[in-house]
């Protein structure tokens, strides 16, 4: 779930004028809104974006991908059904309670072992257990982080999601997994709500609609989470950003279920929530200048491969022989 992105200005390796970026970084908004642009697309195009020319609107990207993420995330819940909505609810709440304390632990002491920045280090660490950049913004300010800790954090969080939008759903399908059981994975490994649905949607709509259920549900975390962080790191706040947007994608879920007014309309709804995701995949790519990447540093970016890799790893397993 994405509502931060890290500040980033770097050098394009084209040098061309500030108008002419904006109308080449318009058509390409306006291409991620059409039927013809997938989530996978939309991403590289804004990574491809951000090395060439650089993201002329770069000072709005993070407030634009914050509004259209939760817009298009309840959009998605016109779509779905409460009834199985629960059950995908009930088999993932054992993978997630397993996973974000495993993942925490696993992270505490590697960032020991590595000696990264304690601040750091919890951030990465929650951010790969909870939702990513949403955990991330909403940790931050109760352990008093520091923006180069953040922006670290959040540029490890930002490539490794790229990657798996990519990579799991050729996974998937190498594995021959279920649609459920793709979608427990995806909402289990990546980190973001929007890549999950990105690589799910791609791979069915019962993986969307499992993936989005359960990733919803994991990211209600972030509150005891947030709360262990503050006296973990003896910082006493209590500035808590809990996603109340996850109210909203409920009871669309529920209006659909119950009301056929609503279920008659769901389907432009949810193309239009599917579009709205697709350009923010395309702003998160946009926001990944070469700056970004090389501040993340090796140790940083290390823990959170392995991370990354290991409850990847344990998840798959989980998903094929217990789920």
């Amino acid at each position: 779930m994405q509502v931060l992105q890290p500040a980033a200005n770097s050098r394009s390796l084209i040098n061309i004028n500030v108008p002419t970026k904006k109308v080449i970084f318009i058509i390409c908004v306006a291409f991620c809104l059409t039927p013809f642009a997938s989530p996978a697309l939309a991403l590289l195009a804004g990574l491809v974006i951000a090395q060439l020319i650089g993201h002329p609107y770069l000072h709005l990207n993070h407030k634009a991908t914050h509004i259209l993420l939760q817009v298009s995330v309840v959009g998605l819940g016109f779509g779905m059904n409460v009834h199985s909505a629960l059950q995908a609810g009930k088999q993932g709440i054992l993978f997630t309670v397993g996973s974000i304390t495993a993942t925490l632990i696993f992270g505490y002491f590697m960032g020991k072992w590595l000696n990264i920045e304690k601040k750091t280090s919890f951030l990465i660490s929650s951010g790969t257990a909870i939702c990513g950049g949403s955990a991330i913004a909403a940790i931050s300010p109760v352990i008093k982080a520091e923006e180069k800790q953040i922006s670290v954090a959040l540029g490890c969080v930002f490539v490794l999601n790229s990657i798996a939008l990519f990579v799991f759903p050729a996974i998937g399908h190498y594995f021959n997994l279920s649609q459920t059981q793709f979608g427990l994975w995806c909402a289990i490994a990546i980190h973001d709500t929007s890549s999950v649905v990105g690589a799910a949607g791609k791979y069915g709509a019962h993986a969307l609609e499992v993936a989005t259920t359960v990733k919803l549900a994991r990211a209600l975390w972030i509150i005891p989470v947030t709360f262990i962080a503050s006296g973990f790191l003896k910082n006493r706040s209590k500035k808590i950003k809990i996603p109340y947007f996850i109210g909203l994608f409920i009871l669309a879920m529920i209006a659909n279920t119950y009301l056929p007014e609503i279920s008659a309309i769901s389907p432009y709804l949810i193309a239009i929530a599917k579009a709205g995701l697709t350009l923010t995949l395309f702003l998160i790519g946009a926001g990944l200048s070469r700056t970004v990447l090389w501040a993340v540093g090796f140790k940083p970016f290390l823990q959170g491969v392995v991370l990354w890799i290991a409850i990847s790893a344990t998840a798959l397993y989980a998903v094929m022989h217990l789920a």
